[in-house]
């Protein structure tokens, strides 16, 4: 058994336990390679052991911006040849070997090896491998932090815009199905109660509106973010003469990053893209709780098709909503996300710091979760099967029209709205006490409640009469509902 001391030593190492214990084993064995050290080991004469090489490595996250990374060296290196830093042929040979390996990655065959760490280095030892010594001009005015920075801001870019395409597909197709029911009664519920009765249309555009906002937090975040930190260096900026604002336009932002510091240090672009895709899962999440209400029997409002459902190992009566379910899901560990990456964030001193590297999972998870999600509701909004019959039923019961009762009384008999609430209330107690629905009741039931009411009190008694009534703007009256349709058609035609 080793002593305590020579336990912690190797451990310290970088040998596990297990190996500790082991007869025979080395620490020669057991340690990390020193491949991705030649990049930057000159200051050191041992190896990182395997423990240092194992929770330094990410290559196998951030090897996803492998596009952005050989974008913005192709950028850079032309910058530099530009700008005289380097010669014109070095420049050329760069870019011919970034053009090769942007080949081999896109075939397969790109030697991806965790020895060197990360998507950055990987590229550079593969490109001194291709075109020897004039590789190690590439990094030349530029660091890690701000390498990485940029490609991570371009990543997130691309992503945001791919999801602003997404989403808008997925209001096209709530506006499709909202157009086909603009006069479906459905119930419309506060407080999970029956309240007043609304439309299927109205009720798919209110989400319409919802993503719309998804989608401009998005374009808002992404305007943000759209400032290049190539040139920050590690932190304070580099002594050699570059343009900025050059690769800045190559890469396709608006300028460069004004403070050196904030250029490597600031992640808020990648928070705020979380924050909006945390929103926009959020809606996800109650119209897929909503298809999940409405597909119960109990409900009967609407149905799936065999491709968004799925049955039971044991219950061969059951039809269970698992996209929905699955989409609602999602939520959790896309809000999550974001409170991992603020809180990695939350107390870290300026500029680079390698808790930074914690970065990337939470981005491509919540992005790739959203996605995913999108496309579920998309494909079940044009799916699902309506049940108008079953939807009008519900949308007249439950003294749906008391709140229309109360109005006529206040525009036909010229009562204050409070007394007018009062006295339809107490149609609604009479009409229970008698197991009777509002328009069930006699005229001369209602007569004994105020003697002023007619037999015209019964056409503002229906459902489908209440919801013709709501035409303010915004309403469910179907005319309303026909120009939101329309505005919304336009909007999304445009882009």
């Amino acid at each position: 058994m080793p002593s305590r001391r020579n336990l912690i030593a190797s451990l310290a190492a970088g040998v596990g336990l297990a190996a500790t214990l082991r007869p025979g084993r080395t620490l020669a064995q057991t340690a990390g390679t020193s491949e991705g050290q030649k990049m930057w080991g000159g200051r050191f004469s041992e190896k990182p052991g395997a423990i240092m090489q194992e929770i330094n490595v990410s290559i196998d996250v951030d090897r996803r911006f492998w596009k952005q990374d050989l974008r913005a060296s192709r950028a850079h290196a032309a910058m530099l040849a530009k700008q005289k830093i380097i010669t014109g042929e070095d420049a050329a040979r760069i870019d011919a070997g970034l053009a090769t390996i942007e080949g081999e990655i896109t075939a397969g065959t790109f030697p991806f090896r965790r020895e060197f760490e990360d998507i950055h280095l990987n590229v550079e030892a593969r490109l001194g491998e291709l075109i020897g010594p004039s590789a190690g001009r590439l990094h030349t005015a530029r660091s890690r932090n701000d390498q990485v920075a940029t490609d991570f801001r371009l990543w997130v870019r691309d992503a945001l815009d791919e999801m602003q395409a997404k989403v808008r597909d997925l209001q096209l197709a709530l506006v499709h199905r909202a157009d086909q029911h603009t006069a479906t009664l459905m119930p419309g519920f506060t407080h999970m109660q029956p309240a007043q009765p609304v439309t299927l249309g109205h009720h798919l555009m209110a989400y319409v509106e919802m993503f719309g906002r998804d989608v401009s937090r998005m374009a808002d975040a992404r305007r943000r973010m759209n400032e290049c930190p190539l040139g920050s260096a590690a932190l304070a900026g580099t002594s050699f003469p570059i343009d900025r604002t050059m690769t800045a336009q190559a890469l396709g932002f608006d300028r460069p990053t004004a403070n050196s510091l904030d250029g490597v240090a600031d992640r808020d672009f990648a928070l705020e893209a979380l924050a909006a895709a945390t929103l926009c899962s959020g809606h996800l999440s109650r119209l897929a709780e909503e298809m999940v209400i409405w597909t119960n029997p109990q409900f009967g409002f609407i149905t799936f098709s065999d491709s968004y459902s799925t049955g039971s190992s044991i219950m061969p009566q059951k039809r269970n909503p698992d996209a929905a379910e699955l989409v609602r899901a999602k939520a959790g560990p896309i809000s999550g996300d974001f409170i991992a990456l603020n809180t990695v964030m939350k107390g870290l001193p300026l500029a680079y710091d390698k808790d930074m590297q914690e970065d990337k999972p939470p981005v491509f998870n919540a992005f790739d979760n959203l996605d995913l999600a999108v496309r579920a509701m998309t494909g079940m909004v044009l799916d699902f099967k309506a049940n108008p019959a079953r939807m009008a039923a519900v949308a007249a019961s439950g003294f749906a029209t008391a709140t229309d009762l109360a109005d006529w009384l206040v525009q036909t008999l010229n009562i204050p709205f409070r007394e007018a609430h009062h006295i339809a209330g107490a149609a609604v107690k009479l009409a229970e006490s008698k197991g009777l629905d509002l328009p069930e009741l006699s005229l001369k039931q209602l007569k004994s409640l105020h003697p002023g009411i007619t037999a015209d009190v019964y056409r503002v008694l229906t459902a489908e009469a209440s919801a013709a009534s709501r035409t303010s703007y915004g309403g469910t009256a179907p005319a309303q509902v026909h120009q939101q349709i329309a505005r919304w058609k336009g909007l999304l035609k445009a882009g």
